[in-house]
């Protein structure tokens, strides 16, 4: 049973945080666009990073911030135009903005980190979002983390939060998150977006090593198309209003606190990859037998991004053929005889042997988790079994409709 609770407020759940979310003029839709998150002191900042050759501006910026400083202050966030791609002005456009909010925060400029999204190849529009500073500052609050969900997504359907609480030291200890993306699903290091406040306090070696392991086993474990982001970035802030003691090394604090985090980053996790465009359900897979953990989440990860195994399940159809290849194509070794493959309770494959099923009953099985079926119910469990090993991994994705090419045809139009 887990060692901790879901509880209300998202990013600003943890003590000594606030947050905004406006609408400043930068998506020609007219939602909200611009996001503030606060910690009240400088916190220890950790992030994760997408390895794209072709990054934004916020991403070089966050990076070099990281490398020189671990404690930061505040994260704006911008929606509409991803600012990568564009050049050396896109990088002085980054530098003003951090510029802009530091002087309305009246903090250092180095205490601001930077993240976007949206269309590529586009610059921020400089002029709103400077007008639009002086009104996101005033409306940070310590309830603030919906309308800063809500201004950080693009084609996302819905919102992405979560709050967890745990006790460290006999005084709770809070992790709150928001997250948004929906297409170009496929991170390699981090996700599109995420921003994750803590309140402990956190050595900040350790709290970048704990959220690169989280990453891991989150973030890094989704996929809706194959496509990795030239924004993905994966924020976190640790500042130790809690007043619990400081945690330094790993032990059975930094365990626990290591396991929240993950749970956290799991939760949006799975939330991006159960929106995923024109998804219709989420698809979890479970890989056990392997060798070593990072073999068993390879597998998953190729069988969860298969393009025949996501058509399948939207056509509901229980093809475990589809599965099998995916999972013999990823790059780990395993003997065939070994392989187990059952689609939520029905068993297709066992000892490399298929076996009679009832094909309408894993159809209708299939059906149930189109999305909105049974509330929350929407996941279609593929369980995979490779051998003997101790490795067991997880990766997440959803099923491939017609409408995630319609989306993905008119993006720019």
């Amino acid at each position: 049973m887990a060692d901790w609770q879901e509880i209300t407020g998202g990013i600003t759940a943890p003590r000594g945080y606030r947050a905004a979310g406006i609408t400043a003029g930068l998506k020609p839709s007219g939602l909200p666009d611009l996001a503030l998150i606060f910690s009240d002191v400088e916190a220890i900042a950790a992030g994760v990073f997408t390895t794209s050759q072709v990054k934004a501006a916020c991403v070089d910026y966050c990076r070099q911030h990281l490398q020189a400083k671990h404690h930061t202050q505040a994260i704006l966030c911008n929606a509409g135009q991803a600012n990568a791609a564009t050049g050396s002005q896109g990088w002085f456009d980054a530098l003003e903005s951090a510029m802009t909010v530091a002087q309305a925060l009246n903090i250092s400029s180095e205490s601001v980190l930077l993240a976007s999204t949206g269309v590529i190849g586009q610059r921020i529009r400089m002029e709103q979002l400077k007008a639009g500073i002086p009104k996101l500052v005033a409306a940070l609050s310590e309830t603030g983390s919906d309308a800063a969900a809500a201004a950080i997504i693009t084609t996302d359907l819905v919102t992405k939060s979560i709050a967890l609480e745990t006790t460290i030291g006999d005084r709770p200890v809070r992790i709150g998150g928001i997250a948004k993306g929906s297409g170009m699903i496929h991170p390699n290091m981090a996700t599109m977006l995420a921003f994750v406040t803590c309140d402990a306090a956190v050595s900040p070696a350790l709290w970048q090593q704990m959220l690169s392991r989280a990453a891991d086993r989150s973030f890094n474990s989704i996929t809706v198309d194959g496509d990795t982001s030239t924004n993905d970035s994966l924020i976190a802030l640790a500042n130790g209003q809690s007043r619990t003691p400081a945690i330094i090394e790993m032990g059975p604090e930094a365990e626990k606190l290591e396991a929240m985090l993950t749970a956290v980053c799991q939760h949006l996790a799975r939330a991006i990859a159960r929106d995923g465009e024109g998804a219709t359900c989420l698809i979890e897979v479970q890989v056990t037998g392997a060798n070593d953990e990072l073999s068993a989440r390879q597998i998953a990860k190729t069988i969860a991004g298969s393009s025949l195994v996501k058509s399948a399940i939207f056509g509901r159809d229980p093809n475990w053929g589809r599965i099998a290849a995916a999972a013999g194509r990823a790059g780990v070794p395993f003997e065939q005889e070994n392989l187990q493959i059952k689609l939520g309770d029905f068993l297709l494959l066992e000892n490399g042997q298929p076996l009679p099923f009832d094909r309408a009953a894993a159809s209708e099985y299939l059906k149930a988790a189109a999305k909105g079926a049974y509330l929350k119910e929407d996941t279609v469990l593929i369980s995979v079994s490779v051998g003997n090993g101790h490795g067991i991994g997880k990766a997440w994705g959803c099923d491939l409709s017609y409408d995630y090419v319609k989306i993905n045809a008119e993006y720019t139009t």
